[in-house]
This record gives C-alpha cells, sequence and structure tokens, in this order.
C-alpha cells in the first residue's frame, strides 16, 4: 500500500508547487498559533512552528495508514528582524519602501515527517533577494497589480514581483514561494516515497 502523503498547509502557494510532483496528496490545514516567542531568533522560529504543525497534522489523521506529512514554514528578514506578511496596502508598500536598495534573506524552514517511525528530516533553505532602488510609484504600481497581501515580503516572485529584483541568491527559487521542492523530493525519497518513480497514473 502506498503511504498517504499529506500537505501540512492551507498555503495555495505551496499546494501548486507540491502539484509539480505529480504525486497524489491532501491538504490538512495546521491551525497552530505562529506567533513568535520572545527574542526567538527567525531560523529557530520557522523550525519550531514547522515541527509544530507536524505534530498538528498527526493529531487530526487516524494511526491505520502510515503517512509521510510535509510541514514549512517561512519568515523574511531585514537586517535580522522578522517582516510578517502585510495584510493591507499600506503595510505592503511600507515593506517594498524598506526594502528599496538591500537585501532581504527567506528563511524556509521543512519538515517532511513519516507517521509511522515518528521519523523526521527537518531542513532550512536560505534564500537572499537584492531588491533595486525603487521609488514610490514603482512600489504603489506593484501593489495595486498583484496585491501580494498575503505574501511574506510584500511580493510574488512567480509573477510581475520578479521586477523588483536585482538578483537572487539560493539552492531553490521554489524556496522563496514558500516550500524547497529539491530538498521536499529528497525526503521522500528518502521515506519511499520516489517523485519518480511514484508517478500517478
Amino acid at each position: 500500500m502506498q503511504k498517504r502523503l499529506i500537505l501540512g498547509s492551507s498555503s495555495r502557494y505551496r499546494k501548486a508547487l507540491l502539484e509539480r510532483l505529480n504525486l497524489p496528496f491532501e491538504c490538512i490545514s495546521p491551525d497552530i498559533d505562529e506567533a513568535p516567542l520572545e527574542k526567538e531568533a527567525p531560523k529557530a522560529l520557522v523550525e519550531r512552528l514547522a515541527k509544530e504543525k507536524a505534530k498538528a497534522i498527526f493529531e487530526q489523521i487516524p494511526n491505520t495508514q502510515e503517512s509521510i506529512i510535509i510541514t514549512s514554514d517561512q519568515v523574511a528578514c531585514l537586517d535580522g528582524q522578522i517582516l510578517g506578511k502585510p495584510l493591507t496596502r499600506d503595510n505592503a508598500i511600507k515593506q517594498l519602501s524598506l526594502f528599496s536598495g538591500k537585501k532581504v534573506e527567506f528563511l524556509t524552514s521543512l519538515c517532511v515527517t513519516d507517521s509511522k517511525t515518528k521519523q523526521a528530516d527537518l531542513s532550512t533553505s536560505v534564500y537572499s533577494v537584492y531588491f533595486r532602488k525603487l521609488n514610490l510609484v514603482e512600489i504603489e504600481g506593484y501593489v495595486d497589480a498583484e496585491q501580494p497581501l498575503d505574501c511574506a515580503g510584500s511580493f510574488k516572485c512567480e509573477g510581475l514581483g520578479v521586477a523588483l529584483f536585482e538578483k537572487m541568491e539560493g539552492d531553490d527559487p521554489n524556496s522563496l514561494i514558500g516550500l524547497p521542492l529539491i530538498k521536499v523530493s529528497k525526503s521522500l525519497s528518502n521515506f519511499g516515497l520516489n517523485p519518480l518513480t511514484n508517478q500517478a497514473n
């Protein structure tokens, strides 16, 4: 019996990324408190939340079928300061104004867990985005065009957001969208679900 694959996320962006591997999976929302602890470092935050999301999914599924659970968390950091999702137009404009001419780091944690053995593969990817110098007209035009209000960093790199950048640095550009697919593929293979040999019909 093939292992059940679960994406522990309600993010449509992560769902779209995982669909690229052409494996059958289902989405379950972990519904946890994602607030950072006092003085919690960005890497510690994303790794803690990825593990807590996996634990929350375990509590929602029966133990009758072995499952592989994928959870992830991401934060954007400017000069070591954690930046949340903007949620409003004004906040998005403020964030992008802060980013103008600067480097922003995106930390994306990945936790892939086998429900039977409780073995977990935890990793964190760092992806750097260098913003070009932007004026207010450009920033407002971008925010109004793409409405990136639910995105860490106030942009969508898979769309018009790429026009905001000078350059990008990192191992996997998918991590910037929220799910490092290269590491996902390796972890799934380690747990016996190789994407190349378990293709859906």
